[in-house]
């Protein structure tokens, strides 16, 4: 019995680790310390808006970790995740009524940023809150590449397939804005009952297999075209060629690497810039690039965690003693954590400093208490 608790405490430990990793990869990618205006539009970074200084009906604006920490202390925080080519507004023009305290120089207005009702603490096609106390369906919010707005499972007009968090989501709204994804979705988007060829949509009856669906997705040219034209020839025309049809509806799920795939020639390139989407050419631009950023910079080195070596070196009764005094913490702990979330309130290291503090002092006070033998 003893031992099977003792496995289970070192498994509870390695699993709080790997989830923590995950929950701080957004944070490490960031810098908490410093405000990150100077570096000016920062490729990604985690970003916070404050309701208690920019309320709705106002201007959007957002802030930086640092600024959220620094700054914004005991405001309501709307948490944005990450955002993409952003400034941090922390004490401009916007927040009348506050100067930022680690970087109070700063221009009026971010004029390239790009806000959303996100910044307002709305969400979806459905502009609800999250989470949403009217909304008693239990649910997954996907973030969009494009657009980087957040939605419900439900409204995204599609089956959800397996393994999501290894894909990257483009909504309906944006596919529809630059039609050409379509013809992308058509050849690179995960499988989907609703794909459909030229030829199928006149034969939905036949068995013969389609030659059209027999071309290699992307970098395979029409055997007609002569070796010089395949040389200079534009993927996505090779695409529009072949004639694959996707029908136009619902958001689009891509598998991983699928940037990698789109055409970079001087036209596309052309028409991404258009678009607004010449970040989709750069593969590092995205969400999980940046969390393996953060938590290649974050992570211990294997091997040299000194609480694991200490357990090993623990007898029984020293093991169960951790095992409870774990338990206990932990429940203590998420009652703490709890109140910040309902408050909306940012958990800072002080916030934490200050709850060990208080573990510590109540621990003095029961190996003070005297012993009472039952």
């Amino acid at each position: 019995m003893c031992e099977e608790l003792t496995v289970s405490l070192v498994d509870v430990l390695e699993e709080d680790e790997e989830l923590e990793e995950e929950a701080s990869a957004v944070l490490a990618g960031s810098d908490s310390d410093h405000c990150s205006y100077p570096q000016g539009y920062v490729k990604r970074q985690a970003l916070y808006a404050c309701n208690t200084c920019t309320p709705r009906g106002g201007e959007e604006a957002g802030v930086c970790l640092a600024c959220s920490y620094k700054c914004h202390e005991g405001h309501e925080l709307f948490e944005l995740y990450t955002k993409r080519n952003f400034r941090c507004d922390c004490g401009n023009r916007k927040f009348s009524e506050l100067q930022c305290k680690l970087h109070p120089d700063k221009d009026d207005t971010n004029n390239l940023n790009k806000y959303s009702q996100n910044f307002f603490g709305l969400y979806c096609t459905c502009s609800r809150p999250y989470p949403d106390p009217d909304d008693q369906v239990e649910d997954e919010m996907i973030q969009c590449v494009v657009c980087e707005d957040w939605l419900h499972g439900r409204h995204l007009g599609c089956m959800i397939p397996d393994s999501v968090e290894l894909q990257e989501m483009i909504c309906e709204s944006c596919m529809n804005k630059s039609q050409f994804l379509w013809t992308y979705a058509a050849h690179l988007a995960v499988p989907g009952e609703a794909i459909q060829t030229k030829e199928e949509a006149g034969q939905s009856n036949s068995n013969t297999p389609n030659k059209e669906e027999q071309v290699d997705d992307v970098t395979a040219p029409s055997c007609k075209r002569s070796r010089d034209e395949a040389e200079s020839s534009c993927r996505l025309k090779d695409l529009q060629a072949v004639g694959r049809k996707r029908v136009q509806s619902g958001a689009m799920f891509w598998p991983s690497a699928w940037r990698s795939k789109l055409c970079s020639c001087n036209t596309c390139q052309e028409l991404l810039s258009k678009a607004g989407l010449s970040f989709l050419l750069d593969e590092s631009d995205t969400v999980l690039a940046y969390e393996n950023k953060g938590k290649n910079s974050d992570q211990r080195q294997p091997g040299n965690d000194p609480l694991m070596s200490a357990l090993d070196n623990l007898n029984r009764v020293q093991q169960l003693e951790i095992i409870h005094g774990y338990n206990d913490m932990k429940t203590e702990l998420k009652d703490f954590l709890q109140r910040f979330a309902t408050e909306g309130k940012v958990v800072t290291s002080d916030d934490i400093r200050q709850f060990f503090e208080q573990q510590s002092r109540k621990r003095r006070r029961v190996d003070n208490e005297p012993f009472h033998s039952p």
